[in-house]
């Protein structure tokens, strides 16, 4: 019995980027990109229309919200599966894929046997990371604010890791109102400042700022500017 083939449908408005995945697709048994799009704004519709087994997702586009596009998919189309492909490995990235309800999620400077590989498996019905993903959500060593335990990995005899449950963002194991301290830090504000912002007291503020570094295993005030700007924190 001929396997069935894996139609792929790429959104992501990198057209150099999809052309080459196109191209790899075109030499794989079984695999085919069936449609692309610049974002996520027409994703419903092409999914209905192209009904793909894969929608391969980028989350740093014009247009809206991958995330909301992706569970939206999910939502009326479960039988689509929503891998992400991005630039961008960030805790808060991973967690709001995972519960968006995305079966992958891969770094675009991951091997494109990788990929692939992973695709094929997702198309089976496992929830994949790729390499770099994966080892993003592996606890540090001596680090308690890892993201994931180990137990949560399953051994594979590949690089791409399948995983049992959801993975946990460190930005999952600060409160709300630690979200937000840290958030203004991030964006360079003095403890005055950020207990003017927040209507709290100095010494408020201090406790909050030792109980984030305390959780997430840093030491200094650079390091935690550093960490909400990689994480993207200080953006929002």
């Amino acid at each position: 019995m001929t396997p069935r083939t894996i139609h792929i449908l790429c959104v992501d408005d990198h057209a150099f980027l999809v052309d080459g995945l196109k191209a790899k697709f075109a030499l794989e048994p079984g695999l085919e990109c069936v449609g692309r799009l610049p974002s996520a704004e027409r994703l419903i519709n092409e999914v209905e229309r192209l009904r793909p087994q894969i929608v391969l997702l980028d989350i740093e586009m014009p247009g809206p919200d991958p995330f909301e596009a992706a569970a939206d998919v999910r939502m009326r189309f479960p039988e689509t599966r929503v891998v992400v492909l991005s630039a961008y490995v960030r805790d808060h990235y991973i967690s709001a894929a995972f519960k968006a309800g995305v079966s992958g999620y891969f770094c675009k400077s991951d091997d494109t046997s990788e990929i692939i590989q992973g695709i094929r498996r997702v198309a089976r019905g496992e929830f994949v990371f790729g390499p770099k993903v994966a080892e993003r959500c592996r606890p540090a060593h001596g680090s308690r604010a890892g993201l994931v335990s180990p137990s949560m990995f399953q051994a594979r005899p590949s690089t791409v890791t399948r995983v049992a449950s959801a993975p946990k963002s460190k930005l999952d194991i600060l409160s709300n109102r630690e979200q937000e301290v840290l958030r203004l830090i991030g964006r360079g504000l003095t403890r005055l400042e950020i207990a003017k912002s927040m209507s709290r007291s100095p010494k408020t503020v201090d406790g909050h700022r030792e109980r984030i570094m305390s959780k997430l295993d840093l030491h200094t005030t650079a390091e935690l500017v550093r960490f909400a700007i990689r994480e993207g924190v200080a953006e929002v």
